[in-house]
């Protein structure tokens, strides 16, 4: 029996992978499973990865919560890891806690997937005691990212970050420069590796070519996050050439 899912995301202004990568990885679905999906964004001003603009961004997501409340979507993702990383350990529940309130009182009860818990979950589905990550982050905003994985009890044993501000900038990148990026990651102490732990940066189409070379899961922001909705909706685990943890085994 086919179903359509109504998918929520919301979206950094000017993000523009969110609305790429997670489709791409649904609608690769589609293509061995019967459930269709269609997506529906909202959007919050964010140019420029600064704390401030982030907090600033941050502020403004439960308006989106509201707004896609009225879509009455199945679920909803949160597409900025680092804004939410940026605001201290553990946040990421307080943010689901308070996007998912702002929904029930719009009236349309919907859970909540935020990268950044996204992120945790799947490295502790996949077992992960440590990991290496690169990220497109300046340095002390990515160590943020690495100490904030740090306090969920996961080592991160060493992490590159490529120091790119603009966020339409991150966005235009070629995934497939991450297959080279890698060589430079130590990874030799990390159970996974993160090829991107951030939704902005395009990662999708490396995944799979860095997995099979490295002989170790690799995973991305992106990937954590369409894994958690798939479970959230209650449905198969299982993308195509999406890397260990949308294989269907977890």
């Amino acid at each position: 029996m086919t179903r359509k899912y109504r998918i929520g995301q919301i979206v950094p202004s000017s993000n523009i992978t969110m609305e790429t990568e997670i489709p791409a990885m649904f609608h690769a679905r589609e293509q061995v499973e019967p459930d269709r999906f269609s997506f529906h964004s909202s959007r919050m001003r964010m140019t420029e990865v600064t704390k401030e603009q982030l907090e600033a961004m941050d502020d403004d997501s439960q308006r989106c919560a509201v707004e896609l409340a009225d879509a009455r979507v199945d679920v909803m993702g949160y597409a900025c890891l680092v804004a939410i990383m940026s605001r201290g350990p553990g946040y990421h529940e307080k943010s689901q806690a308070q996007l998912e309130s702002r929904a029930a009182d719009a009236g349309s009860p919907t859970p909540v997937v935020t990268s950044a818990g996204a992120l945790v979950e799947a490295l502790r589905v996949l077992g992960a005691k440590s990991t290496a990550i690169i990220a497109p982050y300046m340095e002390p905003l990515t160590r943020s990212v690495a100490e904030y994985i740090e306090n969920e009890g996961i080592r991160v044993t060493n992490y590159i970050a490529l120091e790119i501000p603009d966020n339409l900038e991150v966005g235009s990148r070629d995934p497939l420069a991450l297959v080279d990026i890698v060589k430079d990651l130590d990874h030799s102490e990390a159970d996974v590796v993160v090829l991107s732990a951030c939704v902005q940066m395009p990662s999708l189409e490396a995944v799979q070519q860095v997995q099979d070379a490295i002989g170790k899961p690799v995973i991305t922001a992106a990937i954590a996050t369409t894994y958690q909705m798939l479970k959230t909706l209650g449905l198969k685990t299982y993308v195509p050439n999406a890397g260990e943890l949308l294989s269907g085994r977890y």
